[in-house]
């Protein structure tokens, strides 16, 4: 990672900064910028901390140069994009990097304790220490951001000079230099002390600035700050929503929103790549003629796509508009492009039939699938080559990424860009599909439906809570048949990791639920030497797939935690779990698609009072 420049120096072309001038503060791996420190996030490096640049201005983001362009049209059309960007490699591969920026400014000096912006203490050049005590300095452990994306530096001076008798307009010139210390009686915010030598307020503890109230007691609110676009860039559209105090380190400071797809046929060779920026156009054009005309412009002479392939791909594309009066939502083509990864999965893409190139191919096991049959289980697929291309969209902050509404999303630069930031993943999986009759029987039964309304509505009031209207807000996902195979895929990830030596957070679920789906992929989400061996494509032999799901099924009848876990009323954030937690089926974090919520091990055993409700009863009877 590259700080940014302070100013422009000179000698450099176009006023660019070279960026072997500037200095180095640690390293990130590619997939890390996308899941843990991408735009607007904090990094702690050493005992300094930064926020990472936006993509606005090449000076100080990324080097374009070092980050390798990917195409997914499916995604990209979804997204608004021409194509995507690797982020930069690590160190040893990359001559620049990631910007970033210091963030917060205010830092304390534990041996003269004083409180002020990183500057005032008068550090030498390149170093974090104070200018007079020669230690180092320490970040502020805390920040303030709201509901909207927006991050500032924690109010200090208002925290001091917090009475209510003061003339807030004053606040700041009083004179006197604010100090921390720490009591070190206890670990708690009460042993943080806040003062300031103007000696006409006395010292607080930071004890209540986490209140949600505790700032809008004050009568501060969000003035919009962006840090990680300039120290004074602010929301052109403003702000004022209520402000909150948080820890630096919180997960709450920083979520990204990601959006993924699989690249199926007839994107999946790559061969349409060389049109990436051509394909808006196209869609518009009626006739053929018209198309062969404007592709001999585009590319002044031959296409190095063949006319046919060109219509066979605009014709597929077509087919992923969703149907309706109404002009389709972001979820409608969401759902629309999830629509038709399941049809691929189903109908499988055999390696026979392709070449080299093709990086999807999902074939039929050579067992007999109807060994499957008593558990449930039909249509079972090797997925033997995969790649899925997972792009990050905006962020957020407070707010959880899987619930949020777009307005709540803060995008990654001022001005909109013809490519995000993505990383691609080379893998295998395997996909399973649960027999639509028994399905169907089962997810009507009322005990079923009355277990799975209490996850529901647990998950309806907190994503009401976060909406600025309850009528707009995001609808919950649960249904029984969501909730089945949710449970059933981290079952299952979590026997594979016993049985075939995969890192549980190597792999990865990706669920299709819905009216006229019910099949999970559970497929390698990383890239290293867990990414393609074959291990993965093996477990789904029928004959490997009953053993090893008749094993998670009845490792889930007991939990270390029983019967606190399966009697359970409400588990999980809010209450959107019942018998799920950690010495169960919770996964890592980088496994899940829903944050580790709506899951419930009951409905696949059932439950000591009512094993019936358990869609894998009848296995466990046997």
């Amino acid at each position: 990672m590259t700080p940014p420049p302070a100013r422009r120096r000179r000698g450099a072309a176009n006023g660019a900064v070279p960026s072997h001038n500037l200095p180095r503060r640690g390293t990130v791996r590619r997939a890390q910028v996308i899941t843990t420190y991408g735009v607007g996030s904090l990094i702690a490096v050493d005992h300094e901390s930064f926020v990472v640049s936006g993509l606005d201005d090449a000076d100080r983001s990324w080097n374009r140069d070092e980050a390798p362009i990917v195409h997914e049209r499916r995604l990209e059309r979804l997204l608004g994009v021409h194509h995507f960007r690797l982020p930069p490699a690590s160190e040893d591969a990359s001559r620049d990097g990631l910007r970033v920026r210091r963030f917060p400014s205010m830092h304390s000096c534990p041996e003269c304790n004083e409180l002020q912006p990183h500057r005032d203490f008068s550090p030498p050049a390149g170093r974090s220490v104070c200018g007079t005590c020669e230690v180092d300095l320490v970040p502020s452990r805390f920040v303030v951001a709201c509901e909207a994306g927006h991050l500032d530096e924690f109010p200090y001076w208002q925290w001091v000079h917090r009475s209510s008798d003061r003339d807030a307009t004053r606040i700041g010139k009083c004179g006197g230099k604010l100090r921390m210390r720490t009591s070190g009686r206890t670990s708690s915010l009460r042993s943080i002390v806040i003062s300031c030598t103007c000696g006409q307020v006395p010292e607080v503890s930071m004890e209540g600035s986490f209140r949600r109230n505790a700032l809008k007691d004050l009568r501060l609110t969000c003035r919009g700050a962006r840090p990680w676009l300039g120290f004074s860039a602010t929301d052109p559209a403003g702000c004022g929503l209520p402000l909150r105090t948080l820890q630096r380190g919180s997960s709450s400071v920083w979520q990204p929103v990601l959006k993924s797809a699989l690249s199926i046929p007839p994107w999946s060779n790559g061969r349409a790549d060389p049109l990436a920026e051509h394909w808006d156009a196209l869609r518009h054009l009626e006739s053929r003629e018209h198309i062969e005309i404007y592709l001999k412009g585009a590319f002044r002479g031959a296409c190095p796509v063949p006319l046919d392939e060109v219509m066979v791909l605009l014709d597929a594309e077509r087919e992923e508009d969703p149907e309706g009066e109404t002009a389709p939502t972001f979820d409608d083509r969401y759902r629309a492009l999830r629509n038709k990864e399941y049809d691929s999965l189903r109908t499988g893409n055999d390696e026979s039939e392709h070449s080299h190139d093709e990086r999807f191919v999902c074939e039929t096991p050579l067992g007999d699938p109807g060994v499957l049959r008593p558990l449930g289980i039909t249509g079972p697929m090797l997925v033997k080559k995969l790649r899925e291309v997972r792009a990050v969209k905006g962020f957020t902050r407070l707010v959880d990424a899987e619930a949020t509404t777009e307005p709540k999303e803060m995008p990654l630069s001022q001005k909109p860009l013809a490519w995000l930031p993505a990383m691609e993943v080379q893998g295998e999986g395997v996909f399973l599909r649960l027999d639509g009759d028994r399905l169907a029987a089962w997810e009507t039964t009322p005990t079923v439906v009355a277990r799975v309304e209490l996850m529901r509505a647990a998950h309806q009031r907190v994503l009401d809570q976060r909406a600025d209207d309850p009528s707009k807000a995001v609808l919950s996902p649960a249904t029984p048949r969501m909730v089945l195979l949710h449970t059933l895929a981290h079952v299952l990830i979590n026997e594979w990791s016993l049985e075939a030596g995969y890192p549980a957070a190597s792999l990865r679920e990706r669920l299709y639920a819905a009216d006229d789906m019910a099949g999970v992929l559970i497929y390698t989400a990383t890239s290293d030497s867990a990414g393609s061996l074959g291990g993965l494509v093996a477990q789904g032999e029928p004959e490997s797939l009953d053993r090893t799901t008749r094993s998670a099924i009845r490792r889930a009848e007991w939990c270390s935690s029983d019967p606190l876990c399966m009697e359970a009323e409400a588990a999980g954030s809010a209450g959107t779990n019942l018998a799920a937690c950690h010495a169960c089926v919770m996964l890592p974090e980088t496994s899940c698609e829903h944050n580790n919520i709506l899951l419930d091990r009951a409905l696949l055993v059932g439950t000591p009072e009512d094993p019936v409700l358990g869609f894998f009863e009848p296995v466990l009877g046997s």
